[in-house]
């Protein structure tokens, strides 16, 4: 029912907005966040106590995936809810409502120029100056920087510590959506060739002072641990949002290909299209099912964290073959912006770099089978 009541939505909903302006690169509309924060979508994984659904990582997946079916973008903002990862009970009393319900979104600021996939390399400072902390630095790859209510920074509190990752801490910016209109705080976005539902941005810290109750958690150092946290959940997320891309490179090409007509017949009485779509449908289900495996050992908080990366790995790699197999089974008419297929096959590229390259993954994979 969770996954029929979704997909009814997206073929309703999104997909037309999505055919609509991801092709102008334009975001999606506010309209289309409030329907997915009036269905509960931002506060899936967030418990009822505070106004969540309160469901597990497995429905969260399935929800995920059925909106990447239509966009990438929609299959990923719902993430900008979920979760205050190590934040204090009175943190948490204070924003997860408002998160669940979609009325305060967050962004997140890790990578920096010089720190991306070594997240303990961060250069960003902050310093504790009686009551408040002064942030100084550059992020980037801030996707929704400028649309979120608060921006989740992590900064390096202790310069000295050994090892390095342990003088990391997380702290709440809390700004006006849809605006930098704070002191000291500036953007700019990045210029990409996909995932056009919503902004990326670079973000300049020049002094910002926020309150010392804005330190997540109220324990400096933590920051690094906070980040691992999610990770688990946000490669399950990934895997699948790339098998909803999959999905939708799949599910369109077998329409075109008992609509498309060569040499008398439909293009799907070729055996090479045949066996192209059968690829295409083996490859997905065996992401999903992975997927899910993942998800379920979570759920039963089980150590996974060789498989989420198992599972991020495998379903990037195959969300990029089949949507460009999507593209070839399209002929020239998939190299074009008149069918959804290519922005399938643009977001799904990106898969294979965002929430950890997947050379990290391999990395990560490696080191829990080898000393």
């Amino acid at each position: 029912m969770l996954r029929d009541e979704t997909k009814r939505f997206v073929e309703n909903e999104v997909l037309s907005e999505a055919s609509e302006r991801d092709p102008n690169e334009e975001p999606m509309s506010n309209e289309l966040i409030n329907q997915l924060a009036e269905m509960g979508f931002f506060g899936i994984l967030i418990d009822e106590e505070y106004g969540g659904l309160g469901m597990d990582l497995k429905s969260y997946a399935v929800i995920a995936e059925e909106l990447s079916r239509g966009w990438l973008s929609v299959g990923s903002i719902i993430a900008r809810g979920q979760s205050l990862s190590g934040a204090t009970e009175e943190q948490k009393e204070k924003y997860l409502s408002k998160m669940a319900s979609g009325e305060m979104l967050k962004s997140i600021a890790i990578s920096e120029p010089s720190a991306g996939s070594d997240v303990a390399n961060m250069q960003t400072r902050a310093e504790r100056d009686g009551d408040e902390y002064v942030l100084n630095g550059q992020k980037t790859w801030i996707t929704f920087a400028k649309g979120s209510d608060f921006i989740l920074t992590y900064a390096v509190t202790d310069p000295d510590a050994e090892p390095a990752y342990r003088g990391i801490s997380g702290f709440i910016v809390e700004k006006p959506a849809g605006t930098f209109d704070r002191d000291g705080l500036s953007g700019q976005p990045i210029d990409k060739i996909g995932y056009h539902g919503w902004k990326t941005w670079e973000v300049n810290f020049d002094d910002v002072r926020i309150s010392a109750d804005k330190l997540v958690g109220g324990e400096e150092g933590k920051g690094f641990y906070q980040i691992m946290d999610f990770f688990e959940e946000g490669r399950v997320h990934t895997a699948a949002r790339s098998v909803g891309l999959a999905r939708g490179a799949l599910e369109d090409s077998l329409q075109y290909a008992q609509e498309r007509a060569q040499f008398g017949e439909p293009i799907s009485e070729f055996q090479a299209i045949r066996f192209k779509l059968a690829d295409m449908a083996t490859q997905i289900e065996a992401a999903r099912a992975l997927m899910l495996l993942v998800a379920d050992a979570v759920d039963s908080d089980e150590q996974a964290n060789a498989e989420a990366a198992m599972a991020k790995l495998f379903a990037s790699d195959i969300a990029e073959q089949v949507t460009s197999e999507g593209i070839q089974i399209h002929g020239g008419y998939g190299y074009t912006t008149d069918f959804d297929v290519e922005r399938y096959w643009r977001d799904a590229r990106l898969t294979r770099i965002f929430e950890g390259t997947n050379e990290i993954q391999k990395r990560i994979i490696a080191d829990s089978l080898l000393p």
